[in-house]
C-alpha cells in the first residue's frame, strides 16, 4: 500500500467519522422534535452511516496487503482511568445503524429462517456489504480499526440479536474467524486467509469448539490433534457449527498431546472433512450442523496462536454470547411491555396486576445487570487488561437470567407465548443456548 493510498483511505474514514459525529449531535437536539424532523434525520443518519461502512470497506478492499513481514495486531484501546461504559459517538452510530438493520431486515424474516433452518442469502450479503466486521481488522491489513474493538463488537452483536439471535449468529460467524486471525494469526496465516474477508464475497466460516456430549467442557476436548513429522492429524467430531453445509473455512479446537487445547485452521476441502445438518432446539436460523474430522492432515502452519490463545478465545467468545443474550432479552422486554398494557382481562389491562407488573420489572432489572457486566468485561478486554473474572461473572449471569427472562416472556403472554404467532417462544429457545454453547462468536 503506497503512502498516497493510505492518505486517501484515511481521509475517507476520517470524513465518515466526522460526519457521523455531527449527525449524532444534531440528532440529540430538542428542536428536531418540535419541528417534527427527527424521523427524517434518523433515516438520513442510517443511510449515511450504512453508505459510510460500505465505502470504507470498498476502499479497504481495493488495497489489500497480500504479504507482510510481520503479523499485524490491533493496539489496546486508550485508558483514561475512568470507569465509563458510555459508547462513543461512533460506537453509538454503529449500534443504531445495526439496530435499524436488524429491525428492518432480520426481524421480518426470522420466523421463516427458523422454519427453514437457514439464513436468507440476501441478508448475509447485506451484512457483508455493510462492512461492520472491518472494524476489528487493522488498517494495515485492509480493515478500518487500529484499536481493539471488543466493545464495538459487543454493541453490534447486541443490536443484531435484538432482531433475531439465530440470524445474528449466522451473520457474525465469519467475523469470529477474521477476528481470531487478527488476534492470533502469524504473517503467513493473515496473508493467506484475511484478504477473503475484506471483499464483498465473504466466505462462510466458523469458529468451532463445541462437541456433541453432555456436560461439555471446552478445556477437556475429545477432538485430538496428533503431531506428525510435517504437521498434525485431527480426529474428532464437532457440533453446533453455524452454516456448516456452506462453510469454506473452520478454526477448530483440538487437544494436542503435551500442550492442551489449541486452535487449528482447517479448510473445508481438506481430505477427511465432512459436514452434516444438525438442527437444534434453538438458533435454527444459523443453519447448525456437525463437523467430522477423520484423520484430517494439516500442516504445522495451521496451528493458530501461542499457548494462551485458546483460553483467551474461549473467554472472548463467552462475552460475545453474553452480548447476544442481552440483545435477545431486550427484545423480550420490548415485546411484553406493550402486550401486557394492551391485553385486557376482567375489565382492565393485565399490567395492572401486581404479579404481572413485578415480573416485567424483574426482567428490566436483570437485563441491566447483564448489560453492565457484559460491557465491563468487553471494556477490560479492549484495553488489554485481565478480564477473566469479568467474563466469568457475565457468563454466569447472562446464562441464568437470560433463560429466566425467556421463560418469563412466554409466561407473561400466557397461551400466546406457546404459539409461533408470537416470537417470544423462539427467543426463549434461543436464550437457552447461551449457557451451553462455546465458540462461534468472538469479540
Amino acid at each position: 500500500m503506497t503512502g498516497d493510498q493510505r492518505n486517501v483511505d484515511g481521509s475517507r474514514r476520517g470524513a465518515m467519522g466526522a460526519a457521523l459525529a455531527v449527525l449524532n449531535r444534531l440528532a440529540s437536539t430538542a428542536v428536531l422534535d418540535r419541528l417534527k424532523l427527527r424521523k427524517p434525520l434518523e433515516r438520513t443518519v442510517y443511510q449515511a452511516t450504512k453508505a459510510g461502512f460500505t465505502a470504507a470497506g470498498a476502499a479497504s478492499r481495493t488495497f489489500v496487503v497480500a504479504r507482510q513481514s510481520a503479523p499485524q495486531r490491533p493496539r489496546p484501546a486508550g485508558d483514561d482511568g475512568l470507569f465509563d461504559l458510555t459508547p462513543t459517538d461512533e460506537q453509538a452510530m454503529i449500534r443504531d445503524t445495526v439496530a435499524e438493520f436488524a429491525a428492518e431486515r432480520l426481524r421480518p424474516v426470522a420466523a421463516e429462517a427458523d422454519a427453514r433452518c437457514a439464513a436468507p442469502d440476501e441478508v448475509l450479503a447485506t451484512v457483508a456489504d455493510m462492512g461492520v466486521a472491518l472494524v476489528g481488522i487493522p488498517e494495515a491489513l485492509g480493515g478500518v480499526g487500529d484499536e481493539r474493538s471488543a466493545v464495538t463488537n459487543v454493541l453490534v452483536a447486541e443490536a443484531m440479536a435484538h432482531g433475531d439471535m439465530g440470524l445474528a449468529v449466522a451473520c457474525l460467524a465469519p467475523a469470529a474467524v477474521s477476528t481470531a486471525l487478527v488476534l492470533w494469526g502469524d504473517e503467513q496465516q493473515q496473508a493467506t486467509y484475511l484478504p477473503a474477508f475484506l471483499g464483498s464475497n465473504v466466505p462462510a466460516a466458523a469458529l468451532v469448539i463445541q462437541e456433541p456430549r453432555a456436560l461439555f467442557d471446552p478445556f477437556s476436548l475429545q477432538t485430538k490433534a496428533y503431531r506428525t513429522t510435517d504437521g498434525f492429524v485431527l480426529d474428532g467430531v464437532k457440533s453446533m457449527v453455524p452454516r456448516a453445509t456452506q462453510a469454506e473455512l473452520f478454526i477448530v479446537a483440538a487437544d494436542v498431546d503435551g500442550r492442551g487445547p489449541a486452535l487449528f485452521i482447517v479448510e473445508s476441502g481438506t481430505s477427511g472433512v465432512s459436514v452434516e445438518s444438525e438442527p437444534a432446539m434453538g438458533l435454527r436460523a444459523a443453519g447448525l450442523g456437525r463437523l467430522r474430522l477423520d484423520q484430517v492432515k494439516v500442516p504445522a502452519g495451521a496451528l493458530l496462536g501461542g499457548a494462551d490463545a485458546y483460553v483467551e478465545c474461549v473467554r472472548l467468545a463467552r462475552i460475545g454470547w453474553c452480548a447476544l443474550a442481552v440483545g435477545t432479552a431486550q427484545a423480550v422486554l420490548d415485546y411484553v411491555i406493550p402486550y401486557v398494557n394492551d391485553r385486557v382481562a376482567f375489565g382492565e389491562p393485565i399490567s395492572h396486576r401486581q404479579g404481572v407488573a413485578f415480573k416485567v420489572a424483574d426482567i428490566g432489572i436483570e437485563l441491566e445487570g447483564m448489560r453492565l457486566l457484559t460491557y465491563r468485561a468487553a471494556a477490560r478486554a479492549e484495553r488489554g487488561k485481565s478480564f477473566a473474572r469479568e467474563a466469568a461473572l457475565a457468563r454466569r449471569l447472562c446464562a441464568e437470567k437470560g433463560m429466566l427472562i425467556g421463560n418469563d416472556g412466554v409466561q407473561l403472554l400466557g397461551g400466546h407465548g406457546f404459539v409461533k404467532e408470537h416470537p417470544v417462544e423462539r427467543w426463549y429457545r434461543d436464550l437457552r443456548a447461551v449457557g451451553l454453547v462455546e465458540g462461534i462468536v468472538l469479540v
